[in-house]
């Protein structure tokens, strides 16, 4: 099998893939650079942070229309015959809880 190129031609593939190795040298070199590292690490945890956040934030906005929706009637008025209980047990709680950390104290 012989080559049917010129010299020219092979010492210009030479110098294209000799430039082409440099290039994904360069490449490497940056990927694998601590501050390329840290930098790619950082957007990550700010991507996933986000992500958490996001699904937090529909999360709470479920329940409080859930809840919002329990407690109001249709045209925005108050159902005070889930209120006033509701009411009831979060003043009993705190109270107890108050009571508990005066125990406590003294």
């Amino acid at each position: 099998m012989s080559d049917a190129r010129t010299p020219a031609e092979i010492e210009a593939d030479i110098i294209r893939r000799r430039d082409q190795l440099a290039e994904t040298l360069d490449e490497i070199g940056v990927r694998v650079h601590p501050r390329t590292i840290i930098g790619d690490a950082k957007a990550k945890v700010a991507s996933t942070v986000d992500q958490t956040a996001g699904r937090a934030f529909v999360a709470v906005n479920r329940t409080v229309t859930d809840v919002r929706g329990k407690l109001v009637s249709d045209d925005g008025a108050p159902r005070l015959e889930r209120i006033v209980p509701v009411a009831l047990v979060l003043v009993g709680v705190v109270g107890l809880l108050a009571f508990s950390a005066r125990r406590r104290r003294g």
